[in-house]
């Protein structure tokens, strides 16, 4: 036996997730399809730097009327 050899060990919230995945086996593909219509957008970089260009600066203390 080696001497870095541990026995097998699954945490509570991995056979959570493992016991969940089996009764739902179409949780992953829902997830994807979740992520797909939030996260994963194209973006047209033309936009992009349109909209950086046209940032105001804000100045350093926010609620500080200005001084000119």
């Amino acid at each position: 036996m080696s001497l870095f050899a541990r026995p097998h060990y699954t945490s509570e919230i991995t056979n959570f997730i493992e016991e969940l995945k089996e009764k739902k086996p179409s949780l992953e593909a829902e997830q994807r399809a979740g992520r797909a219509l939030l996260w994963d957008k194209h973006l047209d970089r033309g936009l992009l730097g349109e909209y950086s260009e046209a940032k105001v600066p804000q100045q350093p203390y926010v609620y500080q009327t200005r001084v000119k």
